[in-house]
């Protein structure tokens, strides 16, 4: 799928990301011929895990206080319980996925990165999947989890969740499709 210069914004902690859901679809990006961006509160770098063992640190491109969602074409929500539970209880970045969301910009998200998705009141009446764990915040949300590979729901703006890494090729697929057009 070509990306044809697309920028995504891949927002995250400063720890606890999921690598694998971090690095395969920044990869797929890239490879698409898009800009993949790593946002996160504050600079320097961000340290990834394969679960729960550190694993590689990755430099961050641009500060949550200097992202704007005007800047990007779509935003990536990779995985990581520390991540995912610590990226909602950020005020900017709570907003950032809302001006996604009001944008109409297409959004991707993986296993746990979707609680700020429920932190910003983006998925009422929306279909989506996660780690199973989520599955109850989501309904308390307003929306439909289902158990599936990849999700793609085309509301006010295009949602495309996955579960795990394993779902990751799917993911990618759909996800590139939707913002390569």
């Amino acid at each position: 799928m070509a990306m044809d210069g697309k920028k995504v914004a891949f927002l995250v902690a400063s720890e606890g990301i999921e690598q694998a859901e971090l690095v395969e679809p920044w990869k797929a990006v890239a490879d698409g011929g898009g800009t993949p961006t790593l946002i996160s509160k504050e600079a320097g770098e961000v340290q990834a895990f394969n679960h729960l063992t550190p694993a590689d640190t990755f430099p961050v491109d641009v500060t949550l206080a200097d992202a704007s969602a005007d800047d990007y074409d779509a935003l990536m929500l990779p995985g990581g319980v520390a991540n995912g539970d610590t990226v909602r209880t950020q005020p900017d970045a709570v907003a950032l996925v809302a001006a996604f969301a009001a944008a109409g910009k297409p959004v991707g998200v993986i296993c746990h990165g979707g609680w700020v998705l429920v932190e910003a009141g983006v998925v009422a009446d929306r279909t989506l999947t996660s780690w199973p764990s989520l599955q109850t915040d989501y309904r308390n949300a307003g929306a439909r989890w289902v158990d599936e590979e990849v999700v793609v729901d085309d509301g006010p703006f295009t949602l495309v969740s996955s579960r795990k890494p394993d779902d990751l090729p799917a993911f990618n697929r759909e996800f590139l499709g939707v913002v390569g057009g």
